[in-house]
């Protein structure tokens, strides 16, 4: 999945069963591995693809994601992610003198799935990372036999209370539920001098331009935590408000200054009491 994970309050078996339950989701779901499910599904020239069950209870997943967050974040954008340089696993990326392409556009609506049958118009590819890591770590974390966490490339979720860290130098006490966070500091890369990031608008096809160079969000769980998270970074000045209506914590982080916390986080988080 491109980033490390990290477990902590794990018996050597426990920590033995997320590594592999990580492995396997990243055998299934992973871009850059020709042999993967997700791989096979793009390549296929039918309409209609049998799928494993875990495969379509992952789309499933997606498109559920897509409704809940107006077509924000969108399973269809394999296509705009290649065409802006993301086209090879993170580590691999580096600068090249090729100017970033826009991609084609979400069409979340056109994908269907009824139990093991995918439909799909041909050449729409997909791309499930917006869920699979979040859902993922909520697993791992089921698979704790007491107070715990676990962590994937800003995404958390654990057992117990425990302080986490944020972007920008705070932390946050964490007593249920999920954190995650979605940004461009750390996924970016070049391209003719441009950056270019991973959190694709749908509507255009491209990277989104966002007052935000990073936002936090506290849900039930980490998927939920991390769909928000992405859809609050690309509705940029409009994310705060969307949240609060949810009744979601967020904290966001500009490129430059403090940062800005919703009303749902100010009311989350105790104020510290004066000695």
């Amino acid at each position: 999945m491109g980033c490390v994970v990290e477990v902590g309050g794990a018996s050597a078996r426990e920590a033995e069963a997320i590594e592999r339950i990580f492995q396997a989701r990243d055998r299934q779901f992973s871009r850059f591995r020709a042999d993967s499910e997700l791989s096979r599904v793009n390549r296929s020239s039918r309409e209609i693809v049998t799928v494993s069950k875990t495969f379509g209870q992952m789309v499933e997943r997606a498109l559920t994601a897509a409704a809940a967050t107006g077509g924000l974040v969108d399973p269809t954008l394999a296509n705009a992610l290649e065409a802006s340089g993301y086209d090879r696993d993170f580590d691999k990326l580096g600068p090249r003198a090729e100017t970033a392409r826009a991609g084609a556009h979400g069409r979340w609506r056109d994908v269907r799935v009824v139990g093991r049958l995918l439909m799909r118009p041909v050449g729409l590819e997909l791309d499930l990372n917006g869920v699979v890591k979040g859902q993922t770590v909520d697993e791992a974390v089921d698979l704790l036999s007491g107070d715990g966490f676990v962590t994937a490339g800003g995404d958390y979720a654990g057992r117990g209370e425990l302080d986490v860290a944020l972007p920008g130098g705070d932390s946050v006490r964490v007593t249920r539920g999920g954190l995650a966070t979605s940004g461009t500091t750390k996924r970016r890369w070049l391209r003719a001098g441009a950056w270019q990031h991973h959190l694709i608008d749908p509507r255009t096809g491209r990277p989104a331009g966002s007052p935000w160079a990073e936002v936090t969000v506290s849900a039930g769980t980490c998927l939920q935590a991390d769909v928000a998270a992405k859809a609050a970074f690309l509705l940029g000045p409009d994310g705060p408000a969307w949240l609060d209506a949810r009744g979601l914590a967020g904290r966001f982080m500009p490129s430059d200054g403090s940062p800005f916390l919703n009303g749902t986080w100010l009311k989350s988080v105790p104020a510290p009491v004066a000695a």
